[in-house]
């Protein structure tokens, strides 16, 4: 009786063979693969004799294994794109066919059918139509297509991280940019410069929106897709992740009619995401609220939304201060950058309106100075600052794989973790696609300007006397909240590092 070997849980490169039909051994559940420096041949667990009788006609004699369903299915996508590829390749050897295909993209447009029911259509855009299948499907935030010198790269940002996706030919690369260039309302004769349009994708009946980024590059342009989302995709305060405590300081700041509440942190923080849910918080048919940013991320429904469009001289100074002239109840300024619009936000907040806004500061006590710094006096900002929230995101580890293991001294010096813990470190498995993370939470300090505060600010303390006074009456920080996560096992001490773990 034959005995083959099963193997799970693995990620396997495709071989390539030039003379077998690929596309046949994949409907006879035959997959061909790297493993351990062998080439072998990888059968289905469940078509085990078809594979084999395929195998015997085919008269190849290679090392026989079994995967499980998961690891088939990767590998298998991954023959998907290599065929897509090539027939591409052969595709475009032919200028007629190359114009056919144009003339296709086009079609397609003008007809804008379901992504998932082109199956029919040109090879190059069932490539595109792929690539942003595969990236809602990964929960993906952004699409990387870049050009090196020999060849082309697909990437993913899944949870704040890139991976890399697929390897494709230069020119493949090259005609599946023309083909996002093309949906976007760009001009594919223009390669030297770079250019920024959107587009809509359909995907099981849901209109996805995609900001698109072209920069040209030594060996050929590159494109940024960012994913965009709806209204309905905008998470309620309670599901941003937050700490309950934190949570509860939120409803408090919500319920003010005027003030200034300012969300702090690096790009990628998820500050956007946050300021949104606080606006769907405090709408309701009675307020007028109206938002300028730059760009629109979300697409809320019940808001008025104005992009920023500096080449007509919309800056963010000049929207809100016609926003001001709207009645508004609610104004969200998608950054303060410049001395004039801090100085417009802080009148507005003044004047009886919620004014929400973002800044770049490391922690939220800083944006005192940074306030100060772009001009606005001490004795304004005590009079209109609410609150300040500063957040990061923090990847999740992978509850299937996550492994304990034990820190050294040297690493919890100078950090809030407790020695003889145990803590938990990233593995890889199927259920994370061998990442070691699934999914990321929220983590913030919410700095609340108090009479306290005002206190001191009027007695001249720095942002770095008033956090250390906040700090001795409890108020929990970035790397306080990072530690809690650590104890109960939610992120490993590399990312929590990586997030502000020794930020303090």
């Amino acid at each position: 009786m034959l005995t083959i070997p099963r193997i799970e849980d693995v990620d396997l490169e495709p071989l390539w063979i030039d003379d077998i039909d690929h596309r046949l051994s994949m409907k006879h559940y035959l997959l061909f693969a790297k493993y351990r420096d062998s080439d072998v041949a990888v059968l289905h667990p469940e078509h085990i004799s078809d594979g084999l009788n395929h195998l015997a006609r085919l008269g190849l004699d290679y090392a026989i294994y079994e995967t499980d369903i998961e690891s088939y299915e990767r590998l298998r996508n991954k023959f998907m794109e290599l065929l897509t590829g090539n027939e591409f390749a052969q595709m475009e050897s032919a200028s007629e066919d190359i114009f056919e295909a144009e003339s296709d993209l086009l079609e397609f447009i003008q007809n804008s059918q379901n992504l998932l029911d082109s199956e029919s259509s040109a090879p190059v855009i069932k490539l595109v139509n792929s690539l942003f299948f595969q990236a809602i499907k990964k929960g993906a935030s952004d699409i990387h297509i870049e050009s090196h010198e020999n060849r082309g790269e697909v990437r993913f940002r899944i949870d704040g991280a890139l991976k890399k996706h697929i390897d494709l030919d230069r020119r493949i690369a090259s005609l599946a940019i023309n083909r996002i260039k093309v949906i976007s309302n760009l001009d594919i004769s223009e390669k030297r410069v770079p250019q920024d349009g959107r587009t809509q994708v359909s995907i099981s009946g849901k209109t996805i929106d995609v900001r698109v980024s072209i920069l040209p590059t030594y060996y050929g342009e590159r494109v940024v897709m960012r994913i965009l989302m709806q209204s309905e995709h905008i998470p309620s305060l309670q599901s941003l992740g937050f700490a309950e405590d934190t949570t509860a300081q939120f409803y408090k700041l919500l319920t003010h009619s005027h003030g200034m509440i300012l969300v702090t942190g690096p790009t990628g923080s998820g500050k956007s995401t946050t300021l949104h849910s606080f606006l769907q918080h405090v709408a309701s048919p009675d307020k007028n609220i109206i938002t300028i940013e730059d760009p629109v991320e979300y697409n809320a429904q019940n808001i008025n939304q104005i992009q920023v469009n500096e080449k007509v001289g919309l800056t963010f100074a000049a929207g809100l201060r016609s926003i001001l002239r709207q009645d508004p109840d609610v104004v969200m300024v998608g950054e303060i950058r410049d001395k004039e619009t801090a100085q417009i936000a802080v009148q507005a907040s003044l004047t009886g309106h919620l004014m929400l806004s973002t800044l770049h500061t490391n922690d939220s006590t800083s944006s005192i100075t940074r306030l100060m710094d772009m001009g606005v006096e001490s004795y304004l900002i005590s009079s209109t600052l609410l609150g300040v929230l500063a957040q990061r995101l923090a990847r999740r580890l992978c509850p299937e794989c996550k492994s304990p293991v034990m820190l050294t001294k040297d690493k919890i010096e100078g950090t809030a973790l407790k020695e003889g813990q145990v803590y938990y470190e990233a593995v890889g498995c199927v259920a994370c696609d061998f990442t070691g993370y699934n999914g990321r939470q929220a983590v913030g300090e919410l700095f609340i300007i108090d009479d306290s505060v005002k206190e001191m600010m009027h007695k001249g303390f720095n942002d770095h006397e008033i956090r250390e006074e906040l700090k001795r009456r409890g108020m929990k920080t970035i790397s306080d909240r990072l530690a809690e996560m650590m104890l109960s096992g939610d992120t490993s001490y590399e990312e929590a590092l990586r997030v502000g773990l020794m930020d303090g």
